[in-house]
């Protein structure tokens, strides 16, 4: 019999392809959690890895009940921590000392780029700053 040739084989096809998808994250969203919970133990990690592929459908929902509520708590402690990095990369890259500018508008005072109440207009304001 020909897989393709009944339009039910495909429907089922499909569902078993979303059914495995869905099975693949799920178990990458716990090794994500039992990776990122830094109270867990080394063995205690081990052992849930080695659970949850020994016992492939019962240790996921295991895993979902036991530890289930932290995992959200233990992804936003992840996020909020790379927001925190990456804001503080922002500020560190971004942040340009008054002394620089000042010395940046007498460059262009200087080039006569800018005139002199121009210059004292930014001085100000930088020194304000």
């Amino acid at each position: 019999m020909d897989y393709w040739s009944n339009f039910w084989n495909i429907i089922w096809y499909g569902f078993t392809f979303f059914v495995f998808i869905a099975y693949i994250m799920v178990i990458f969203s716990i090794f994500s959690d039992i990776f990122r919970d830094h109270k867990l133990k080394g063995w205690h990690k081990a052992l849930w890895i080695v659970f949850i592929l020994v016992f492939q459908v019962v240790g996921p929902i295991v895993y979902l009940i036991v530890r289930g509520a932290g995992m959200g708590q233990r992804q936003a402690q992840a996020i909020k921590a790379a927001q925190d990095a990456q804001e503080s990369y922002i500020r560190d890259v971004a942040q340009v000392s008054p002394a620089d500018e000042i010395a940046k508008a007498k460059a262009l005072l200087d080039s006569g780029a800018i005139t002199q109440s121009e210059y004292e207009t930014l001085k100000a304001k930088h020194i304000n700053a």
